[in-house]
């Protein structure tokens, strides 16, 4: 009599994804300190619980290597977090670590969404190997040779389990075609990966272009006027300019950065960069009254901190850019030289109170200087209105009134 084969690690673990049944780390439930991980009784693939060693390879290959399961669990754990913070922290764990598109593939074959991957060794096409591939692709799909649904968290399906014992009576070539089979999956996995996108943002963005359309009313009623030759006219090629630009330093040192700088121009509220909550963006959208530029409608500032994918025509945007005294951060702009910089668009200096004013920002000259007062956050308020004061003036000058 022949022994049963060896359980094959991803298989169970994709069955108790599929039953909705955690394994559990033994003998402890830390995973660094864990020896084994032991799956639940899960029809048809086992009648008992079954427990695997931690050290065990996997069908898993990465580089031309097979990866153990205490990796292959680590990534599956880790699966929300982003491809930084988990490579980070599997170099901590000691563990081996898989790459972006690698985990993306273990997480997607595990949840059910493929049965095969240019990273997992298929499973033995002969035998009772192929009797529990064509098992773990039945499990993956949900249902029973019978029909009768297999739903999550339902490890002891009748239609599986008739399956299994079909299967394991059929001819070996039959097996093989069953080892070959691919999962129907939903559009939320072949159009959007493995976890739903939320694009609320789109519809929000859409309502807010929508409402400034209708505010300007007629204002635009002859924007596509042409003249008597079919031709469109010179005088309306002149589009009005667009949201204004607000660049930040991206120097390590700046006090108004990605993260704060939000609290600061909206609310009038500094908070050091060290103690900030916000995650931090590379690109992001303010808005502020300015009654000289328009008497009743906010105008909305983007806000960036590197000008490296800046079109020609962005600079005339520009309204403000925030430095530390260093000249490096020019070296993308339009105007390299900070002297000629600061003659077209309005600059700021951030500091602490008490810190001197570095000479390169007094050599430039056009730079308003700030000073932030260590803990004493009430003048925050103070220094925002003095800050948009001076845009609005400035932008007043440069021809923004009327928009």
């Amino acid at each position: 009599m022949t022994s049963p084969p060896p359980a094959d690690a991803l298989l169970l673990l994709r069955a108790s994804v599929a039953a909705s049944v955690s394994p559990v780390l033994t003998p402890t439930s830390s995973l660094d300190t864990a020896s084994a991980l032991t799956f639940p009784a899960l029809l048809p693939l086992s009648s008992a619980p079954t427990t695997i060693p931690l050290s065990t390879l996997t069908r898993f290959i990465k580089d031309s290597s097979a990866v153990d399961l205490r990796s292959i669990f680590f990534a599956w754990l880790q699966r929300e977090t982003t491809i930084t913070e988990y490579i980070a922290s599997a170099q901590a764990m000691g563990v081996t670590h898989l790459g972006f598109i690698e985990r993306l593939e273990l997480v997607t074959y595990v949840e059910g969404g493929q049965e095969e991957s240019d990273h997992i060794l298929p499973l033995a096409t002969r035998g009772a190997g192929a009797a529990g591939g064509a098992a773990g692709a039945e499990v993956g799909r949900g249902a029973g040779a019978d029909g009768a649904e297999n739903r999550p968290g339902d490890g002891k399906s009748g239609g599986a389990s008739a399956l299994l014992g079909k299967v394991r009576n059929t001819d070996p070539r039959l097996l093989e075609i069953y080892a070959g089979e691919r999962v129907v999956t939903n559009r939320n996995v072949m159009l959007r990966g493995i976890k739903p996108t939320d694009f609320s943002h789109v519809r929000k963005q859409a309502e807010d272009f929508i409402s400034r359309l209708r505010a300007a009313g007629g204002n635009n009623a002859n924007a596509n006027a042409t003249t008597s030759i079919g031709k469109p006219n010179p005088t309306n090629r002149k589009k009005r300019r667009q949201d204004p630009i607000i660049l930040l330093s991206p120097s390590a040192s700046s006090l108004l950065t990605m993260a704060n700088i939000k609290s600061f121009l909206e609310d009038g509220v500094f908070i050091p960069t060290s103690e900030s909550t916000s995650t931090p963006s590379n690109f992001l959208r303010v808005s502020r009254l300015l009654p000289s530029i328009h008497a009743s409608t906010p105008i909305r500032f983007d806000v960036v901190d590197s000008a490296d994918k800046f079109k020609p025509e962005y600079w005339d945007k520009v309204v403000a850019v925030f430095t530390t005294g260093q000249e490096w951060q020019f070296r993308a702009y339009k105007w390299g030289n900070p002297v000629d910089l600061f003659r077209e668009v309005r600059g700021f200096y951030v500091g602490w109170e008490g810190e001197m004013v570095p000479d390169t920002v007094r050599k430039w000259g056009g730079v308003q200087v700030f000073q932030v007062e260590r803990g004493r956050r009430f003048r925050d308020r103070e220094m925002c209105e003095k800050f948009w004061e001076n845009v609005e003036r400035w932008m007043k000058v440069k021809g923004w009134g009327g928009r």
